[in-house]
């Protein structure tokens, strides 16, 4: 079982060990090692940058920098779940920690638990991660994308609210999680919302309310008074968060907001476009066909349009924006950028098991959380059935026609029927306005502590997904780091993310060195030469940032095997 280090494991077990100690061996041939490429981008992203004054852990075997290293490392070498490190060689998993192997499945739940136990330090730890990454990429704070993701739950444990998944097409039950992304896609935080009022009321209720008390902007408030045309920062979104007056109040807030418009159902004239040279969020320069009109919506304010007219199809794509000062091509690529945030979901869903769940189990939604009423549901139903009923009998009403050439016991009848038909309709028009009249009467929303008891539902923990999901994001944005050096040799994004996967599903030799001080961390050659020329590369860069390996004195060193001299 590769427990090898029995005497600590020992004095561990009866209390006289605070932790054991990060060692590591001459080894060759550790399957996926080539995952340690990621250490120094961990580490500089901030995977224990605050660890230690916000988490303890009782005495045991395991340090605390152990557990978090696991689990960012199992995330990048595609180790979806705690479930499937069952099947993952734990002795040449120890050996990439410094231990005799990983934590089993069991005890790294216990660990997860103890670390998850106060949701406000985790919630803490995720905001002060969040705010140091928007320090670090000042660049990024002009812009910050918000899009709802459901995550879809088919278990049996909770009866959560339904809610529509666009992917499928269908209402599911499930959770919506509200990420706030870089222009580049990467992530900043998540807002979870068990029963969802819709992206307005997050944006404003919570997400505008954390970016203003925790990003305080590239100007002053003298700058922001001297110019009154002039943003703090611009928040993009889709349709779903399309209100006139939502645009209204975030700019007497000073946010500027750019999205989709509408019921843009005019189309406008093609002598009005022109070509524009257009910088894509991933540097490619592209020709888009652009125009611009000063709109006023129907709230009074002010707002620019702009278009992108299809030179093939004549589509046009209208965004609208109260950005204004800047140039119509900046605002039509950072509208278009928001598929950035898209591709972000598709990838983590697929590569990190973004919608995985961590634990089992439920808690209570507070009583005064407003939900959508049942009975007012059961109405809008009948509504909807009824007003179907009616269009159908009015198209059978309208398709009557009189029978040529038909005689008078002919006509009578066809009379007859059309009375007959023109009577239904008169009853089920009185019948649709009963029926709006008490759906009316029904409030749209009501407290949850209203709900009859068979209809109430919980929601299910999110201490510890939020603990596992804030890493898995540091470990996306280390996997971006490194793709970013990639880039310099390789600068499609797609290759140069396939090429850092398959660096951490290498074989690697390391070969630590206590009197210089070094782990060298040897790694095997990749599928293709020009593929190893380009991890020599990397291994180069990595090397030059001096990391030393957490829990120990020792400087990484990265060198792909074949190099014939070794930093």
């Amino acid at each position: 079982m590769a427990t090898t280090r029995l005497d600590e494991r020992l004095m561990a077990s009866v209390g006289l060990l605070q932790a054991a100690p990060v060692k590591f061996e001459l080894v060759s041939d550790v399957p996926k090692g080539g995952v340690l490429c990621a250490a120094p981008a961990l580490l500089a992203v901030g995977l224990l940058k605050h660890t230690r004054p916000l988490f303890s852990l009782p005495a045991g075997y395991y340090p605390l920098e152990t557990i978090f290293l696991a689990i960012a490392l199992m995330a990048l070498a595609r180790v979806k779940s705690l479930e499937r490190l069952r099947y993952e060689p734990p002795g040449e998993w120890g050996k990439l920690l410094g231990m005799d192997r990983i934590p089993e499945v069991k005890t790294l739940r216990h660990k997860l638990e103890l670390l998850s136990a106060d949701p406000t330090v985790v919630h803490q730890w995720s905001s002060t991660l969040s705010r140091d990454w928007m320090e670090a990429d000042p660049e990024s704070l002009g812009a910050f994308y918000v899009d709802g993701h459901v995550r879809v739950y088919s278990g049996s444990l909770a009866e959560l609210p339904r809610r529509y998944v666009s992917r499928q097409k269908i209402c599911l039950r499930g959770t919506t999680d509200y990420w706030v992304n870089a222009m580049d896609g990467q992530p900043f935080f998540v807002v979870t919302q068990a029963v969802d009022p819709g992206l307005r009321k997050v944006l404003e209720e919570q997400i505008v309310p954390r970016l203003l008390k925790e990003v305080p902007g590239p100007y002053s408030p003298a700058e922001l008074e001297a110019n009154p045309r002039l943003a703090r920062w611009t928040i993009i979104f889709d349709r779903e968060g399309y209100s006139p007056e939502l645009f209204q109040r975030l700019w007497q807030l000073r946010i500027a907001v750019i999205t989709y418009r509408k019921y843009a159902t005019e189309l406008w004239s093609p002598e009005e476009f022109a070509m524009c040279k257009v910088r894509l969020a991933n540097g490619e320069e592209v020709q888009m066909a652009l125009a611009e009109r000063g709109v006023c919506l129907n709230n009074g304010l002010w707002v620019r349009e702009i278009r992108r007219r299809d030179e093939k199809t004549g589509h046009q794509t209208a965004i609208l924006s109260t950005d204004y000062l800047r140039a119509l091509e900046v605002i039509a690529a950072t509208m278009f950028a928001r598929w950035s945030q898209e591709n972000f979901f598709a990838y983590m869903i697929q590569h990190f098991g973004l919608d995985r769940l961590i634990e089992y189990g439920t808690e209570p939604i507070p009583d005064t959380t407003l939900v959508i009423n049942p009975a007012r549901r059961k109405k809008d139903q009948e509504v909807h059935r009824q007003r179907a009923w009616l269009v159908r009998d009015q198209a059978q009403f309208g398709a009557l026609t009189s029978p040529a050439g038909a005689g008078a016991q002919e006509m009578a009848a066809f009379e007859q029927q059309k009375a007959k038909l023109l009577e239904q309709i008169e009853h089920r028009q009185q019948n649709l306005e009963a029926l709006k009249a008490e759906r009316k009467a029904l409030e749209p929303k009501v407290p949850l502590k209203d709900l009859p008891p068979a209809e109430r539902f919980d929601q299910l923990l999110t201490a510890k997904k939020h603990f596992v999901d804030t890493i898995k994001l540091i470990a996306y944005r280390a996997e971006t780091a490194l793709v970013h050096v990639v880039r310099e040799k390789l600068p499609r994004v797609d290759d140069a993310r396939a090429l850092v996967r398959q660096v951490f599903n290498s074989t690697v030799d390391l070969c630590p060195d206590q009197e210089k001080k070094t782990l060298t961390v040897r790694v095997h050659p990749l599928t293709t030469v020009a593929h190893s020329q380009i991890l020599e590369h990397l291994c180069a860069e990595l090397t030059a940032t001096e990391t030393l390996y957490p829990g120990t004195d020792l400087r990484l060193v990265f060198a792909p095997v074949g190099l014939t001299t070794i930093p």
